[in-house]
């Protein structure tokens, strides 16, 4: 998962996959989620970022994250 804001328009765009989506879909007043081909959501989009959530900080709790190792 990778997130980009992008200040000029206070927008944030959450990729939750590496793949393109082909369709948009607004769920809630401007949350935009991108589905792919096969109906799977590839990324959120979430405009006016700064009046919905806190971009000040971000937590992350009990993800099966993998270390890489050299």
């Amino acid at each position: 998962m990778r997130l980009n804001y992008h200040p000029d328009t206070d927008s944030l765009y959450i990729h939750l996959v590496e793949r393109s989506g082909v369709e948009a879909r607004e769920v809630a007043p401007g949350v935009i989620v991108d589905f792919d081909s096969e109906g799977k959501s590839v990324g959120i989009d979430i405009e006016h970022a700064q009046n919905i959530i806190d971009l000040s900080s971000i937590q992350a709790d009990s993800l099966p994250v993998k270390i890489k190792t050299a």
